[in-house]
């Protein structure tokens, strides 16, 4: 792989690129995060030469931003994971993201929702049959715990922010924000609903890009009988590619739920989520449909 010589040494944006080198690497990080590991999976998924792809794995392990885990040992095979210095990239593949879905492929607004049909729309529902990778949030209390545990079915709703009122607020213009509303609404609907989801079978959790002191003071204020999930460092937005905006200088999950089953596969998606308390029925019925008591 062609090396280039950045001279600006104080820069951190050219020294930066000078690890990432193209845009292929950026891809790369894509998929390892989003738990495709494996050389020939990742080969296969992105359609690139196995000569390039060694060439980049090797750099990124060079670099520290990947280590290998060996996983057989004849012949010798690895799975390649990130290190804390590539989760470190994580919000810059979701800045990306977000830029590439509002300015490149959307006309430039400022939303948390999606129109049907829109790119965000299709990658969403695309979720369908995907496994959850292997990753851990912290729980509003700070105890780190996986988004859907194994042998139950978990609902799993992802929403862009909800406070409790003698805690910091709103940012400011945030309902000016299409899709922002409803948030303390939906929650406390799946509050209400949460002995008949658990009657059919399911788990209720909650995923905001929050801080855990601040999903903690709205658990409490709302007296939430079910966990609720901080996605701060863009683990699982950036794992699944989940729909983002940027509001008040940080990254916001838009409003989508997901029905996991007991295995880990993502079976039901919803998105756009149009009417908060309407889809919680809704999914409350997806759940019945597919665990039959």
């Amino acid at each position: 792989m062609r090396q280039v010589d950045l001279t600006d040494v104080d820069c951190g944006i050219t020294q930066a690129l000078g690890v990432l080198t193209d845009w292929w690497t950026f891809l790369i990080v894509r998929d390892v995060s989003g738990g495709v590991t494996r050389f020939d999976a990742l080969q296969k998924e992105l359609g690139m030469s196995r000569r390039a792809l060694a060439e980049r794995l090797t750099a990124l392990v060079e670099h520290g931003v990947l280590h290998r885990r060996r996983y057989t040992d004849r012949p010798p095979r690895y799975d390649y994971l990130l290190t804390a210095k590539g989760e470190g990239l994580l919000p810059v593949l979701l800045a990306l993201q977000e830029w590439g879905d509002r300015y490149v492929l959307g006309d430039g607004s400022l939303t948390a929702t999606a129109a049907a049909g829109s790119a965000e729309h299709r990658r969403a529902h695309a979720l369908r049959g995907r496994t959850l990778p292997e990753l851990t949030l912290p729980r509003h209390d700070g105890v780190p715990i996986a988004p859907a545990d194994p042998g139950v079915w978990t609902v799993l709703f992802c929403f862009p922010g909800a406070f409790a009122p003698e805690s910091q607020g709103y940012p400011q213009h945030w309902t000016d924000i299409p899709g922002t509303r409803g948030c303390t609404l939906e929650a406390t609907t799946y509050a209400a609903r949460h002995e008949r989801f658990a009657a059919a079978g399911a788990r209720i959790r909650g995923v905001s890009t929050q801080r855990t002191d601040q999903l903690s003071a709205f658990a409490a204020h709302a007296a939430l009988p079910y966990e609720l999930l901080s996605d701060a460092d863009g683990r699982l937005a950036a794992a699944l590619r989940l729909p983002t905006f940027r509001a008040a200088g940080a990254d916001r999950l838009k409003r989508l739920t997901m029905l996991i089953d007991p295995a880990g596969t993502i079976r039901e998606v919803q998105f756009p989520v149009t009417d908060p308390a309407a889809s919680v029925d809704e999914m409350l019925l997806a759940v019945t449909a597919k665990t039959p008591v």
